[in-house]
């Protein structure tokens, strides 16, 4: 062998060596560059909360199908030799759960500069933000108007474990509304939610979940009070357990749910309280679903459920029993494409049956579900439908259904400004007897700047408006502006 042909050996070698560590040191910054960022906190008037069974079980409660990979992706796809160099330089990388970093890591430049680092406590992140604003509100039924200025102060937080193995998260959010001027209902609101993912193995996911909201009845509901200076506060318990577990294509879940409502008193125009305690009851529902993996992403299933509900009152004020047998069945499908397309739809049908023979049965044509689309990276779209039975206080009369839709499209018009759009319908389907149907309508729009990664400044606008055949329409005019503080 020459000294030329040892000397090009040598420069290849060194030249391989050269390259696999420049991959290896890049690998770091490109997870860094994958990680998401979370939405900033607004102050706005929400769009009509749709609270959905928690036993009904959606692509974000399933186990997530792995998305399929285009040629691109698959070319950026490391080999499995270098996969097995990156877990033996960072025994972190095989985790479940990785951690988030605390506030004190010196941060990649190509970090998003506005993203909240969160706190660490222990083997959690807790990631905090305190909002505080100013808004107006105008409501006009015919030729009746009032209008009031208020403070409104939110409060919104998550707290997410950092385990090997298994998950708690828990999220909770408040709002608390103070008039300054003019006269009008207060919108106080506080939601928890915790959900415990318990992974037994590669096959089988337990999820443990428990929640608390409290709000105020709306004026527009059926059966709000008339007349009422301020309609009764609900508070709501939830409690549930839920098993999903692959057999090969075929997807099981199983799970079941108890929730607690109860109704405080309503204060009428005169100073009076009005006892609505009647009203409270005990639901618990069993609910299951069989899907079938026709590719990773794509997931058809059929769910039925069962349901009871027992209220504290044998019988209301007017003698009739309300407490039924809910039974439930429906067809859809699971889509999850990554980050570009996820969901889940389906069709069904619904009745409720009372213990009172006075009392007709309910029966509904049910649609609901949930879409999360991002046509390009800083866009995103989010769909929501959902169907409900809810129960009449008034004599003889068992209740309607309610169908409701909504959409929000966010889009970053820079990296630090944030235009939102949202919409939102709700029709309810009232027996003759209550009255004719009601139709709602919302849209909304508002801005987020965010400064830096600690503070935030939001604005929002948005118009309800409450139409029903022989009565006045109600239109609610709101607008706010606020300050959000993070970590």
């Amino acid at each position: 062998m020459d000294r030329g042909t040892a000397l090009s050996r040598q420069s290849r070698r060194l030249a391989g060596l050269l390259l696999a560590g420049t991959m290896l040191a890049a690998m770091p910054a490109l997870a860094q560059d994958a990680t998401g960022t979370g939405t900033a906190d607004t102050f706005s008037t929400p769009l009509p909360t749709q609270t959905g069974t928690a036993t009904n079980v959606t692509a974000a409660d399933a186990t997530p199908a792995q998305p399929v990979l285009s040629a691109d992706q698959q070319a950026e796809v490391a080999d499995d030799d270098l996969t097995g160099a990156i877990r033996r330089t960072d025994p972190e990388a095989e985790r479940l759960n990785l951690a988030e970093g605390t506030i004190d890591n010196v941060r990649s430049p190509d970090d998003d500069p506005y993203e909240p680092t969160g706190i660490r406590l222990g083997t959690f992140v807790l990631k905090p933000s305190l909002t505080q604003g100013l808004g107006y509100e105008r409501n006009r039924t015919g030729s009746t108007s009032t209008s009031r200025a208020f403070s409104q102060t939110g409060i919104r937080g998550s707290l997410t474990s950092d385990w090997s193995r298994h998950q708690l998260t828990i999220d909770a959010d408040g709002i608390y509304q103070r008039n300054l001027s003019g006269t009008g209902e207060t919108e106080p609101q506080l939601r928890i939610n915790g959900d415990l993912r318990l992974d037994l193995s590669d096959d089988t996911i337990v999820n443990i979940t428990g929640g608390y909201a409290f709000e105020r009845e709306s004026s527009s509901e059926p059966n709000a009070v008339d007349g009422a200076s301020a309609q009764s506060g609900v508070q709501t318990l939830t409690g549930g357990a839920r098993v999903t577990r692959d057999f090969g294509l075929i997807r099981g879940t199983l799970g079941t749910e108890i929730e607690r409502r109860t109704y405080g008193s309503a204060t009428l125009s005169n100073g009076s309280k009005l006892d609505l305690s009647y009203r409270n009851y005990t639901e618990a529902t069993v609910t299951g679903r069989i899907g079938y993996e026709l590719s990773p992403a794509l997931i058809p299933y059929l769910e039925a459920s069962v349901g009871r509900s027992f209220y504290d009152d044998k019988t209301d004020p007017l003698g009739y029993e309300r407490s039924a047998t809910t039974l439930g069945g429906r067809a859809g499908v699971e889509v999850d494409l990554g980050e570009k397309l996820r969901g889940d739809l389906g069709v069904g049908y619904e009745q409720a049956s009372f213990d009172d023979n006075d009392l007709d049965a309910i029966r509904a044509l049910t649609v609901d579900g949930s879409v999360f689309w991002s046509p390009q990276r800083g866009t995103d779209l989010r769909l929501g439908l959902q169907t409900q039975i809810e129960p009449s206080t008034a004599g003889g009369q068992s209740g309607y259904v309610s169908y409701a839709a909504n959409a929000e499209l966010t889009h970053e018009l820079r990296d630090n400004l944030v235009a939102r759009l949202s919409a939102a319908y709700t029709w309810r389907n009232l027996p003759a007897a209550l009255g004719p149907d009601q139709n709602i309508y919302l849209v909304g729009t508002g801005l987020t700047w965010n400064i830096n990664r600690w503070l935030a400044m939001t604005g929002d606008v948005s118009y309800e408006l409450t139409r029903q055949a022989n009565a006045s329409d109600t239109g609610v005019t709101r607008a706010g502006i606020g300050l959000v503080l993070r970590r």
